[in-house]
């Protein structure tokens, strides 16, 4: 589970590996510099699945509202979550992304991205 020190003017690198046709949990805390937890009541958070930085079309859209990103504000969490369903469709091998939290100021973070990677499912 990476924690995110809001102190870091940068997203913090994390690649991402999904298991095609297996439930998908990744757990991003968010700290104050100091190690408390950023609490994150009143965020929303966005985060995008591309072939590569510069395709125009996501492969994957994750959202807050479409409850693929769920936030636990007084944990300072932000849980990226998908269901075998979900992940039995993805057919693509590998991406980039990134995460952002949308504070209710409407102030923009990205606080994770790097790679994912889709690990082909061989049992069907």
């Amino acid at each position: 589970m990476p924690l995110v020190s809001t102190s870091e003017t940068r997203a913090v690198p994390v690649d991402l590996v999904i298991q095609q046709g297996a439930d998908f949990e990744h757990v991003v805390s968010v700290q104050n510099s100091n190690g408390s937890v950023f609490s994150l009541v009143g965020y929303s958070a966005r985060m995008q699945i591309r072939a590569t930085k510069s395709s125009a079309l996501p492969l994957l859209d994750l959202t807050t509202v479409n409850g693929r990103l769920v936030i636990n504000g007084a944990a300072g969490q932000v849980t990226i979550t998908l269901t075998n369903a979900e992940t039995t469709l993805l057919l693509f091998d590998s991406g980039v992304y990134d995460l952002e939290i949308v504070s209710p100021a409407a102030k923009v973070s990205r606080i994770i991205a790097g790679n994912v990677t889709v690990s082909l499912e061989i049992t069907r």
